[in-house]
C-alpha cells in the first residue's frame, strides 16, 4: 500500500471515531434532558399538589387567608406545567403585592406594636375585601391546575 492509501484509511478511521464520539455526546445530551424533563414534571406534580393543601385549607379556614394567599401565589409562581384556561388567580397575586411591604419574621417581631397593629389592620381590611375571590379561586384550584 502506498502512502495515499494509508492516508485515507487513517481520515476514514479518524471520521469513523468522531462520529462516535459526537454520537456519545449527543445520547449524553438526550439522556440528560430526558432527566430535566422529569425533574420538572415531579417538581410541578409536587407543586401542583401543595396548591391543592393550600386551596383546601384556605376553603376551610385552617390558614389564614392572607397567608394562604402568599403561599398560593409564590408556588403558583414557581409552577411551570399547564393551566386550565378558565383558571383565575389574579386575586392571589393582588394580595401578594398589597402586602408586600409588610416585614416578616424577625423584622416583624422587631416593629413597635403600633405599627404591628396598623398592618394587622390592614390585613383583616384586605381578608374581608378579598374573602368572596380568594374562596373562589381556591375552589377553582381544588379541580386541579390543569
Amino acid at each position: 500500500m502506498n502512502t495515499t492509501e494509508w492516508l485515507v484509511i487513517g481520515g476514514l478511521l479518524l471520521i469513523f471515531i468522531l462520529a462516535g464520539y459526537a454520537a456519545w455526546l449527543w445520547y449524553r445530551v438526550w439522556r440528560n434532558r430526558q432527566r430535566q424533563l422529569q425533574q420538572r414534571h415531579e417538581r410541578n406534580t409536587r407543586l401542583a399538589e401543595d396548591i391543592r393543601i393550600l386551596a383546601r385549607g384556605l376553603v376551610e379556614d385552617q390558614i389564614p387567608l392572607i397567608e394562604a394567599a402568599i403561599r398560593i401565589k409564590v408556588l403558583l409562581d414557581n409552577y411551570s406545567g399547564p393551566r386550565r384556561a378558565d383558571l383565575d388567580v389574579q386575586v392571589f397575586a393582588d394580595l401578594y403585592d398589597a402586602t408586600a411591604h409588610i416585614p416578616t419574621h424577625q423584622a416583624w417581631k422587631d416593629l413597635p406594636l403600633v405599627r404591628r397593629h396598623e398592618h394587622e389592620q390592614l390585613m383583616t381590611e384586605l381578608e374581608q375585601q378579598h374573602r368572596g375571590q380568594l374562596q373562589q379561586a381556591a375552589r377553582a384550584l381544588l379541580g386541579g391546575l390543569q
